[in-house]
């Protein structure tokens, strides 16, 4: 249940605040009073797409912000735990933002949400109703989705939902195996040679890049010895190498130290180089060592590299790549010698998985045409309370393509005369036919209750005593329901259980929607307006206090 609402900078809105209550909640006001103020905002708390042009102009944003009462369901409280919430003693803060930049904001108990959480939490707090959802009644997929709705079919949907998902996938491999199956045995010889070529190189990780640089030494040798030797003379042999200059001067610093200690710092320092130089002189003389000519070595490295560089060539840059691709020629070969087995496992699993799907789906036609019997009953019932006691409504099930829906094709048929066979509704049913007739269905479909319900033109194309139906069937609903009604129509009006106005008001040079609720004279005198327009007159006043009065008896 709606508890309250807040809107803010939408529309021509400022600021409106609306405390709502249990029962029928009727919205009336002039046309063009902005009494779709409600049903916009509760749309767009439902997780409805925002639009800038929503902003009030002059805004930043615009803020709409509702607190639901809402029922503590396992589904309910699982959705919650999955976004990190949590409802606070049975209530929910739920507020959307629109930026005039065109970007909008959603929270629940003040953590941000997206859109889509919206739409999945709006099933747990209410609906709304509108002409456009009058016209989804022509859909074969939402007349499917209704009757389904009153079976109580979630948990077989789910099942052969399952299934289906399953067969189809299944059945897909299969047809890929297929496919490939000609093509895989034509390139198992190519893989094959591959395969035995790269084993036959037995490469090593890295193995290119050592063998590049082993050649580099290999064959500068001479010239590695040359210039390595002359390093190592610089630094250790002959009067005039580092070592013996440096010496030298370790010499004179010892003996200078003796007569000023300050110069310990220059002593370590030279000490430290001629430690450095006596490991460099080490190195080097070890790497002169291993520095011998060897051409047969040269010419291992030389025709090793022509092999790996022959591999890069056919199946990459590196010996990784080489490596990698192996590996796929491996997986590949895998396949077509497992293809054979995992043919068979996949036909014994399609056949396995349709004849579950069958046995499943048959299960939910036979629920599908046991409900549908039960709720066209019901619509007629509720259609001859609206006026249309001639009406004859029939849900035929009918056999279909497989789907992840079932077997079956659910269309809504009605007969508005005597006589006349039932046809689809977008053949047969006028504007106001078609708002009894989905009243009718709301009404078959609310049997569990506890939500809040919004009806926007409901009244759409009827009038009189089909007015005064309507407005019984609203009262009804409203005993297991929240309902908020807009209507343009005193017969409506008059049942509701709390009346509220929506003006507009020019203050400063500014248009203001003012949502008021009426009581007592106020009421009468709307629903006298509703009836004979701004000049009221005792009639007019009269009837309406008899159709207050009428209203609050049932």
């Amino acid at each position: 249940m709606l508890l309250e609402l807040l809107v803010e900078n939408f529309a021509v809105a400022d600021r409106v605040r609306v405390r709502l209550h249990a029962g029928l909640n009727v919205l009336s006001g002039e046309t063009g009073s902005g009494k779709s103020l409600i049903v916009d905002s509760l749309g767009l708390l439902f997780g409805g797409r925002a639009s800038a042009e929503v902003v009030r102009s002059g805004a930043e944003r615009a803020r709409i912000a509702g607190i639901f009462e809402a029922v503590r369901t396992p589904e309910l409280v699982t959705l919650l735990e999955g976004a990190g919430l949590e409802m606070e003693d049975g209530e929910l803060l739920v507020e959307r933002e629109i930026l005039s930049s065109g970007k909008s904001r959603a929270f629940v108990g003040s953590r941000a949400v997206s859109a889509g959480f919206l739409k999945e939490l709006q099933p747990y707090l209410g609906d709304i109703h509108g002409q456009h959802d009058q016209q989804r009644l022509f859909s074969a997929v939402e007349q499917r989705a209704m009757l389904d709705e009153f079976a109580g079919n979630e948990a077989v949907l789910e099942k052969v939902g399952g299934l289906w998902n399953a067969l189809r996938a299944a059945e897909g491999e299969l047809r890929q195996l297929e496919e490939r199956e000609q093509e895989m045995l034509r390139q198992r010889d190519v893989w094959s040679f591959q395969k035995q070529e790269i084993e036959a190189a037995d490469l090593k990780p890295g193995e290119d890049v050592s063998l590049d640089q082993e050649l580099r030494v290999l064959a500068n040798v001479v010239k590695l010895k040359e210039q390595a030797g002359g390093a190592f003379e610089a630094l250790q042999e002959g009067p005039e190498s580092a070592m013996s200059v440096l010496k030298v001067a370790i010499k004179r610093i010892v003996e200078l130290r003796r007569i000023d200690e300050s110069l310990d710092g220059v002593l370590d320092s030279l000490r430290s180089a001629e430690v450095s130089i006596d490991d460099a002189t080490s190195d080097l003389s070890r790497y002169l060592g291993k520095l011998e000519a060897d051409p047969g070595r040269l010419q291992f490295v030389e025709t090793r590299i022509g092999e790996v560089d022959k591999l890069r060539r056919k199946y990459g840059h590196t010996v990784e790549d080489i490596l990698v691709f192996y590996d796929k020629v491996c997986a590949d070969l895998s396949l077509v010698e497992g293809a054979d087995e995992r043919r068979d496992y996949l036909k014994k699993q399609v056949e396995k998985l349709r004849d579950e799907y069958q046995k499943a789906a048959a299960d939910l036609t036979a629920r599908r045409k046991k409900a549908a019997g039960k709720l066209d009953q019901k619509v007629e019932s509720e259609l001859k309370d609206l006026n249309m006691e001639r009406s004859r409504f029939v849900i035929a099930v009918q056999e279909a393509e497989w789907s992840v829906a079932g077997t079956d094709d659910v269309r809504f048929l009605i007969s508005t005369n005597l006589g006349e066979e039932p046809k689809p509704l977008e053949k047969v049913a006028s504007g106001g036919e078609l708002s009894r007739l989905a009243l009718a269905l709301k009404v078959s479909l609310a049997a569990k209750g506890g939500r809040t319900m919004v009806f926007d033109e409901v009244d759409a194309g009827i009038g009189g005593s089909a007015a005064e139906q309507v407005g019984k069937k609203l009262k009804m609903l409203a005993g297991k329901n929240q309902l908020l009604c807009v209507t343009h129509l005193a017969q409506i009006a008059a049942f509701g259980d709390h009346h509220y106005s929506v003006s507009k008001k020019e203050l400063k040079g500014r248009t203001h929607s003012v949502v008021e609720e009426l009581d007592g004279a106020a009421r009468v005198k709307e629903v006298a307006r509703m009836i004979g327009g701004q000049r009221l007159t005792d009639e007019a006043v009269r009837y309406a206090e008899q159709l207050i009065e009428m209203g609050a008896a049932v």
